[in-house]
């Protein structure tokens, strides 16, 4: 996977990181997050997500679900 400047840095995801779960995914939860940053940063339409990140109906779930449970602005 390409690496790109708006992914997390491991220090910066150890603070978020008790914010989740634990339990067993396809897909990490850091993974998702750069793909929200990236889309924060790059202001791209969901569609555009490079081909390196899961796909972008996964990633708009859990940016839904996650700004509904105001998770979005904790991590902010």
């Amino acid at each position: 996977m390409q690496i790109y400047p708006t992914d997390l840095t491991y220090s910066q995801w150890a603070k978020i990181e008790k914010l989740f779960d634990n339990r067993k995914r396809k897909h990490s939860l850091k993974e998702i997050i750069n793909a929200l940053f990236y889309i924060a940063k790059s202001g791209i339409q969901w569609r555009m997500l490079p081909k390196d990140y899961p796909q972008w109906q996964l990633i708009y779930y859990y940016f839904r679900k996650w700004t509904n449970e105001g998770l979005i602005e904790e991590i902010h």
